[in-house]
């Protein structure tokens, strides 16, 4: 697991540390000391805490004029025993959302395990951005962790997508993707 890094290919586009609106403004990072685990894995020290015991991230770009984030997760994502949703939520996206960002891609392949518990914060979260025309889209979140995730409904509130070559793509082009793709459910569901 310390070989899986935040993916680092926008670094000249957007870095949060460097942004002063940032969660992760001024943090400074070590290549060689390796503190966080999940699972007592080490992992790569370029994933940022968020509160979570089993789940770390990376703000990989925000837009503040387009309104969106792109979030990158590692771990086990674990609503049952740690209630990650409830600290995603809160120390990250309400963050976000005051700064008026309001429509969040949060890239999942590296999230082993899902562990669901009740919806109520998914819904919660749907609707605190339905008035503003936001949304949640989880990209490439494993099979297995997919399965889970729609075992508990939880795609009533939030859009599981698989786009394998977001990597080739500027944020912009992921985020127009995305958004049209989106907006498009969203029209035909109401």
């Amino acid at each position: 697991m310390q070989d899986i890094e935040p993916y680092y290919n926008w670094r000249h586009l957007y870095i949060a540390e460097e942004d002063p609106l940032s969660l992760m403004y001024k943090r400074n990072y070590s290549e060689f000391e390796f503190s966080n685990t999940v699972y007592n894995y080490y992992i790569h020290p370029q994933w940022d805490e968020f509160g979570s015991r089993t789940l770390y991230l990376k703000i990989l770009f925000i837009e503040y004029e387009q309104n969106f984030a792109i979030i990158e997760l590692l771990g086990e994502w674990n609503d049952a025993i740690e209630n990650d949703i409830m600290t995603l939520r809160r120390n990250i996206t309400d963050v976000l959302y005051k700064q008026g960002i309001v429509k969040y891609i949060i890239i999942a392949e590296n999230v082993l395990n899902f562990h669901s518990s009740d919806d109520n914060y998914y819904a919660d979260w749907r609707d605190q951005l339905e008035d503003s025309a936001g949304w949640v889209a989880i990209v490439n979140m494993p099979m297995q962790s997919q399965y889970d995730f729609k075992q508990a409904r939880l795609n009533n509130y939030i859009n599981l997508i698989d786009l394998s070559q977001w990597r080739t793509l500027k944020p912009e082009l992921i985020f127009q993707q995305l958004d049209d793709n989106v907006m498009k459910g969203l029209k035909i569901n109401e």
